[in-house]
């Protein structure tokens, strides 16, 4: 079958594929090099909008290397070069049509079409170059590495082999030539370490460094500067020099530190990385076709698998869903916000603090108990924003104006009188912050919003004792602030849509992904943590031991082990919320006495790393009393799924939050669950443990899945 039989035939199942063309025009080289021809990707107007490709895209490409194809042959042109639109070179497949493949076949033709297509430019008669202008992603890397010479932006923002992150692997040439450009090792970075690693981007220094551009200009006349460069080395006046690649033990030994890094990632859940691997590893022959082929068959395979599918869900999740909350009021409703207050000085107040100050730029004040913690918190903030300017992440006149925005008080009514919006940061105590919510409405302004950062406490309750609870709102972040982007907003009984409005409009100016929550006990995370960690701390409990307990939820390839979560969560913390909890749903959460035992003993974790890795504290397990109960790595799994399973079916059917996707970008942007898995609903779709334990599958066929 011919190239264009091979994407006419999977066109028709891309529909609602947005087209990229592929424009040849022609110009001559300084320095009387020649006559060139340079393709030019577009997909519209938009230079925001991503550039993709999908079979008709691939299609366009493919008639414009016809076109070049036949100048060359003839002699009329020396080199061909391609390029972008504005700010974007491409970023890769086109996923809609992907995920919407039915038949291994079908999978089968789209990698053997982009194949087909890429390496033609290999193939021309004469050089080509690719000039990485802009974004590029997956297929966008891809295309430039069929070409003999590539140059790349100072100014790229980002640059990334990301497929292992959503579950596939770089199958239009990425696993097979990349170790052979730049070596194993590296490859092995971008490829497994990268994508592993929250899908890490490089920039244009980065790229050029790592060897994969043989030049780099800055963004301002940065095609023409590629072109230059193109007619030196045409002529002659430049060389292009690349390294001897080792294919000796250093590749072997690359691929053995990309299994390592797998296996503490996902610890073989996830098959995308393995597979990934198998191909790098076979790529130490040199031999392209037989890599490219093995590309074609693991593609199909994934794309066909539940990794895939959960990738694309959680990926439409966070770009999609995550921008427009499920349930927010009309944006209309929301009033401006010019001064923020801060009740509390500690460690989580000042990270707030500092968070609205670098997004909103607006007067930020801090108020505690005392002028020692107020200080300590105001100068948490100064010191932050002098590593930003350390680190030439912000101009001199930027930090001091930041630094002059940022005030600590002592009187709430001096520093709160003029405030917009006022959020407290204090101790997880119901009475306690009732008391504050109580001097802070007494010296607001009547049109302040009172957000609580509480993880689990009633924000009703909190409000109940106001005169206008109607302006409270749960406003939950989760730590470390700077990094995690989940805030569940919480609506209490009495909060109006004006105060939900200001919030969720407050949330996105603070570049947060914001998931409208119910008042329920721990909200979402917490809760199903709770949960999650609770059945953990049973087992150990009742005799299993601590380290069949941790390595029994391995296969769901978390970002840490239950005990680990736990010391970085604070066993206070924990504890405290599994009190609420318990009180809240006595027959399903537990209070552990050992895990009491530890808080008591102010134990910080289960954990010591003197050996480089995690331990059981002999301290902890001195004062652990266990059972004799005794499970198998298999039914502690059961059971901690299980019981995952009811509480996610519960909090649905109590309308804590909308639907089951919002429980997954909620841990998926609160906890770090991991992409391959979509959260944590299709896992359990997948497993057969929703059906098991609530009757049902939480999504629709399709959604994080094979279609029907």
């Amino acid at each position: 079958m011919s190239t264009t039989e091979l994407l006419k035939g999977a066109a028709e199942l891309f529909p609602d594929e947005v087209v990229t063309s592929a424009h040849v025009r022609h110009l001559d080289l300084p320095f009387g090099a020649g006559r060139f021809a340079l393709i030019t990707l577009d997909n519209g107007f938009d230079h925001t909008k991503p550039t993709t490709f999908g079979p008709a895209s691939l299609a366009n490409l493919n008639t414009a290397i016809d076109q070049v194809e036949k100048e060359a042959a003839a002699g009329e042109i020396v080199g061909v070069g391609i390029t972008g639109k504005p700010f974007i070179f491409a970023v890769g497949a086109d996923l809609k049509g992907v995920e919407l493949l039915k038949e291994h076949k079908d999978a089968l033709a789209i990698g053997k079409g982009g194949h087909e297509v890429f390496k033609r430019l290999s193939g021309i008669a004469v050089p080509t170059f690719a000039y990485y202008n802009g974004a590029a992603m997956g297929g966008g890397v891809e295309v430039g590495l069929h070409c003999k010479y590539r140059t790349v932006s100072k100014a790229l923002p980002a640059f990334s082999l990301p497929e292992v992150f959503l579950g596939l692997v770089p199958g239009w040439g990425g696993c097979t030539i990349l170790p052979n450009l730049i070596g194993a090792d590296k490859a092995v970075s971008v490829i497994i370490e990268n994508s592993l690693n929250q899908n890490k981007q490089l920039k244009g220094q980065q790229v050029f460094d790592l060897g994969i551009a043989d030049a780099i200009f800055e963004g301002a006349d940065f095609l023409e500067q590629s072109l230059i460069w193109t007619a030196q080395v045409l002529k002659g006046d430049v060389e292009v020099e690349r390294p001897v690649i080792d294919r000796g033990e250093a590749w072997d030994q690359a691929v053995a530190k990309g299994r390592f890094i797998a296996d503490s990632k996902v610890h073989g859940a996830a098959p995308a990385a393995y597979r990934a691997l198998d191909i790098i590893a076979a790529a130490k022959n040199g031999d392209l076709q037989q890599g490219y082929d093995a590309e074609d068959v693991a593609l199909a395979d994934l794309i066909m698998g539940g990794e895939l599918r959960a990738g694309i869900y959680a990926f439409n999740l966070v770009q999609k869903r995550g921008k427009r909350p499920a349930g927010a009021p009309d944006k209309s409703l929301a009033r401006p916000v010019t001064k923020v207050g801060v009740v509390g000085a500690g460690l989580m107040a000042s990270q707030l603090a500092l968070l609205f100050l670098r997004r909103l730029e607006v007067p930020v004040v801090l108020t505690d108990i005392d002028q020692e913690r107020v200080d300590k918190g105001v100068g948490y903030v100064h010191a932050e924003i002098e590593k930003l300017l350390g680190k030439g992440r912000i101009n001199q006149d930027k930090a001091n104006r930041l630094k002059a925005l940022v005030t600590g008080v002592l009187d709430k009514a001096e520093g709160f009188s003029d405030a917009d919006f006022i959020i407290e940061a204090v101790f997880e105590e119901i009475g306690v912050k009732q008391q504050v919510f109580a001097e802070v409405e007494a010296v607001a302004p009547a049109h302040a919003i009172l957000a609580t950062n509480t993880s689990s406490l009633s924000v009703s309750e909190m409000a109940s004792k106001l005169k206008n609870p109607e302006r409270v709102v749960g406003f939950h972040f989760f730590n470390p602030v700077a990094i995690l982007p989940l805030l569940e907003i919480v609506r209490g009984e009495a909060t109006d849509d004006a105060s939900l409005a200001t919030a969720f409009a407050v949330a996105k100016k603070l570049k947060k992904t914001a998931v409208l929550v119910k008042d329920a006990p721990a909200f979402v995370v917490n809760r199903i943590l709770t949960r999650f960690m609770g059945e953990i701390q049973n087992v150990i409990d009742e005799g299993t031991p601590v380290e069949v307990a941790e390595k029994a939820v391995e296969p769901l390839g978390l970002p840490m082990s239950p005990l680990v979560l736990l010391e970085l969560v604070g066993p206070a913390i924990g504890l405290h919320v599994s009190e609420t909890l318990n009180r809240a749903f006595p027959e399903r959460f537990t209070v552990s006495p050992n895990l009491a035992a530890v808080v008591k003993a102010g134990k910080r974790g289960f954990y010591v790393y003197d050996s480089g890795k995690p331990e059981l504290d002999p301290e902890v397990a001195a004062l652990l009393k266990q059972g004799d109960v005794v499970l198998t790595e298999e039914q502690v799994r059961e059971r901690v799924l299980d019981a995952v399973a009811q509480e996610i079916g519960l909090m649905l059917d109590e309308g804590v939050v909308a639907e089951a996707q919002d429980i997954d970008l909620c841990l998926i942007t609160g906890a770090g669950w991991p992409f391959h898995l979509g959260g944590i609903t299709p896992y359990l779709d997948r497993e057969g443990v929703s059906e098991r334990v609530n009757g049902k599958k939480f999504l629709a066929p399709g959604l994080a899945s094979v279609p029907a």
